[in-house]
């Protein structure tokens, strides 16, 4: 019987070049900006060493079958130590590189880094609470007050000004307002306005609307917008810290976390996804809401890393 690898020390595992290289491919090959040059460099790196490609298969099939890590006691399997190293390296370079949003970060004027929830004075003296990785361009003036929401989500207390109307661009959105509290969001979002006080027009290029308090603005799949009532508090409860959820998706819920944490929590296991979760959940602390999760559901947790979590079905 092959002796059993230890959990800690093992530091020539744990560097392994060839795995190290084969998990970022996985990961590489699998974000939405994965390019033809990035497949044709894969296949390059994978034929030209048999090992390439059982590495590669190895850590595909860790990260793509039900929940499935690969067996420690094989000679060939990469051990917890090695895994945790390789998750360790892509969580920083695949994991979050292209969702950083460093280019919107050096166009604004006001912004948060990813799991940071800030409120910000604006030069008119109205405020904008910030969410995580969100970031605002400025553009106020004698006539005007532009506020270009150029990722994320932001809640507005405007000072009333007749002379300066207040308009926030983002998402494809126009939002102009006098003096109101409101949210916008942007990335298409498919609830992109709320209104807690006052009145807003928005508009997108299918048409305008106009939106009262206790309100919110649907995007229907075409751009245009329906106004309906809606809970703008639930909607908004990140400024304290808490995700409220009424019987949500659970791939839907995760991806909320994952908005507010550096790394990935990935589901593992089919119809996962689909199972539904009410509750709050603590959004400044992700790994609570994940026990919070798990405790309610009877979900397994495997933290590789802190950027890398698995969750899965129960046993």
């Amino acid at each position: 019987m092959e002796e059993e690898r230890k959990p800690a020390g093992d530091d020539e595992a744990a560097d392994d070049p060839i795995y190290a290289r084969a998990a970022f491919w996985v990961v590489r090959l699998s974000s939405p900006d994965a390019t033809d040059a990035d497949r044709a460099a894969f296949e390059t790196w994978r034929a030209a060493d048999p090992a390439h490609a059982e590495a590669y298969a190895e850590m595909e099939a860790w990260r793509g079958i039900a929940g499935r890590v690969p067996d420690t006691r094989r000679r060939r399997r990469p051990p917890p130590t090695r895994l945790v190293g390789l998750a360790a390296a892509l969580g920083l370079s695949g994991f979050i590189t292209y969702e950083s949003g460093i280019l919107d970060r050096v166009r604004a004027d006001v912004w948060t880094g990813i799991g940071d929830i800030e409120t910000a004075r604006l030069p008119d003296g109205s405020r904008a609470a910030l969410d995580t990785d969100t970031a605002l361009a400025l553009h106020f003036t004698d006539a005007a007050r532009d506020v270009h929401l150029l990722r994320g989500e932001a809640v507005f207390d405007v000072v009333p000004d007749s002379a300066r109307p207040f308009v926030v661009y983002g998402g494809g959105l126009r939002v102009r307002a006098v003096g109101t509290r409101f949210f916008v969001r942007a990335g298409g979002d498919a609830e992109p306005v709320g209104v807690a006080e006052g009145r807003v027009d928005a508009s997108t290029t299918a048409g305008a609307v106009t939106i009262g308090a206790g309100e919110v603005a649907l995007r229907s799949a075409d751009g245009h917008l329906m106004v309906e009532r809606g809970d703008v508090g639930r909607a908004t409860a990140w400024r304290e810290g808490k995700l409220v959820v009424t019987g949500q998706p659970l791939a839907a819920v995760v991806a909320d976390l994952n908005r507010y944490r550096r790394g990935r929590i990935v589901l593992l296991g089919s119809g996962l996804g689909a199972q539904r979760f009410s509750g709050t959940l603590d959004i400044r602390d992700t790994d609570d809401a994940l026990d919070v999760l798990a405790a309610t559901m009877g979900l397994r947790v495997t933290r590789l890393t802190p950027y890398l979590v698995l969750v899965r079905p129960p046993a």
